[in-house]
């Protein structure tokens, strides 16, 4: 695995990487690059893989579409995004996204506080531990330490709208 050359410029093919159940977690920008402003990590998402909602109570996320489409639920509204797209995700408003294809799609996701990034390494770490899954309590532990709530009930009507399978159950 590549690693940063300096301090100010991250390679195409650096960073660290991890793997969700569905969705890759490649570290790009550590909030320590930053000086604690924020972290960028690059997710690319299998075909069909729906993250599960959920609602951050300390970060935000803004994302940017890099390659393929994704389907994003925030709050009430929903929406479809490509390459070249940003999509603002706050925090305390439950959202969601999904990759609705058949294909590979990849987006760059920017956090701040940057601490979340520590969240997806324990997380990936988690799924290694549990064999491809993570262990439930884990994770619940984890989304308790984070702040972060889950909405599970949306996961059925989205499932069945776009023919998704939610990550850690492919």
């Amino acid at each position: 695995m590549a690693t940063m050359v300096d301090r100010y410029v991250v390679r195409a093919g650096d960073g660290t990487q991890t793997h969700l159940g569905g969705v890759g977690v490649t570290f790009k920008v550590p909030a320590a690059m930053t000086g604690g402003a924020l972290a960028i990590v690059e997710h690319p998402v299998q075909p069909r893989a729906l993250v599960p909602p959920h609602t951050h109570h300390r970060e935000d996320e803004l994302s940017f579409v890099v390659e393929g489409t994704f389907g994003v639920r925030i709050g009430d509204d929903e929406f479809e995004v490509g390459p070249g797209d940003y999509v603002y995700k706050p925090r305390g408003i439950p959202h969601a996204f999904w990759n609705p294809t058949d294909g590979m799609s990849r987006l760059v996701e920017l956090l701040f506080p940057p601490d979340f990034e520590r969240f997806f390494a324990q997380l990936g770490q988690a799924y290694v531990d549990g064999g491809g899954a993570p262990d439930p309590e884990r994770l619940m532990a984890l989304a308790r330490d984070y702040e972060l709530d889950f909405l599970m009930d949306w996961v059925p009507d989205l499932a069945a709208r776009h023919g998704l399978t939610l990550i850690g159950q492919r």
